[in-house]
């Protein structure tokens, strides 16, 4: 019989799955993107920072190092964004949810002015250009194609890259100062695990709810972009690692070994990134996000997510950074009523972040 838990318990447990409670603690960033399975990891300076907002003590250079050792690398998994995920797993979720975003890739194509031909020579000319161990930038690998007369411009380019780490020859190996580069995946990976299509569902949903239960079949169908059928035969393979619960008489599901977890109050404060796994792992964000500061979130509702100050596993915050010589000025835009005591607690978990990125803050706030 499936456990009842309150809305609060669910808020606890998923911080808890979320690794933003200490009742779970990673040390390293392989194991924490190993948890994940996958991390939202578009904007590569968040990215950066949700691996270090759950590895206390480490800095923006070590979390780059660790990515210079292959402990974790970048591609298109899933929905047509990309994320960080185990170098080992990286082709079986590429052929297991990654391709689902070529549907409709012919009428993109055709909007771009591309053909299946020349998307099938960019991968001969990307696969030549990096052999050999090797990374290019992006500027190089734009430049490789149109020396192969493959057009790059409005947005072919984009299109183009995108299609050869979706089809699994290139992935984006970490970034030379500010620029991205790409590399082959079968050098940058050379040991991928083989997986059998109900392994593979199984193992991407024991992952999913591992890192963001208690949630619902639903919830892992749309982060994964699979079928809902798909996603429950994924979450049944899974087996008894997972555990039902309710939440609100809602059946949904979390990690067998999580669900025991404390669930004492929320009361900690956090700065996080705004493609964070915290938000972005979910379609229903209600339980930590007022429907009032939705907006402030996602302004324009444009799919940008503005970094968060978190209380008690609920958003109260927003908050902008500028890095300089040798500051880093922190914006916070709270969205309710903080105390004073509450704003001294703000600064402190922001300062976590000036010590990730190496330089003292400077706070201003709005309100």
């Amino acid at each position: 019989m499936a456990v009842d838990l309150t809305a609060a318990d669910a808020l606890a447990l998923r911080m808890t799955s979320l690794l933003l409670r200490p009742a779970v603690q990673p040390d390293t960033v392989v194991q924490v993107v190993e948890w994940f399975g996958a991390m939202q990891a578009q904007d590569m300076a968040s990215g950066l920072w949700s691996l270090g907002a759950r590895l206390p003590g480490r800095t923006t250079s070590d979390v780059q190092a660790a990515l210079e050792r292959r402990e974790a690398l970048r591609t298109w998994p899933m929905r047509g964004t990309v994320h960080l995920v185990p170098p080992a797993d990286a082709r079986w979720m590429l052929e297991l949810t990654g391709v689902r975003s070529l549907a409709g890739v012919e009428a993109r194509r055709a909007r771009l002015g591309l053909t299946d031909v020349d998307a099938d020579r960019a991968l001969d000319v990307l696969g030549a250009a990096l052999a050999g161990g090797g990374r290019l930038t992006r500027a190089q690998c734009l430049a490789a194609l149109r020396e192969a007369g493959i057009g790059t411009d409005e947005q072919r380019g984009y299109h183009l890259l995108w299609y050869a780490s979706v089809r699994g020859v290139t992935c984006v190996a970490p970034n030379v100062g500010t620029e991205q580069t790409f590399a082959l995946l079968d050098e940058w990976a050379p040991e991928p695990r083989r997986l059998d299509r109900d392994k593979a569902l199984a193992l991407l949903a024991h992952r999913y709810v591992r890192s963001h239960g208690p949630v619902t079949d639903r919830e892992f169908a749309g982060w994964t972009g699979l079928t809902l059928t798909d996603a429950r035969r994924g979450l049944t393979g899974a087996g008894d690692t997972l555990t039902r619960v309710r939440v609100d008489g809602e059946q949904t599901y979390v990690d067998a070994a999580v669900v025991d977890a404390p669930r004492t109050p929320l009361d900690e404060v956090l700065a996080l990134p705004g493609f964070d796994e915290y938000l972005l792992g979910y379609r229903d964000r209600s339980l930590m996000l007022d429907e009032a500061h939705r907006s402030a979130v996602v302004p324009g509702n444009n799919g940008v997510f503005q970094a968060t100050v978190v209380l008690g596993g609920r958003v109260v915050g927003v908050w902008k950074r500028r890095l300089g010589k040798s500051t880093v000025t922190i914006t916070v835009h709270p969205l309710t009523r903080l105390t004073a005591k509450v704003r001294a607690r703000v600064e402190q978990a922001l300062s976590r972040y000036a010590a990730f990125v190496e330089l003292p803050p400077r706070f201003d706030w709005t309100a």
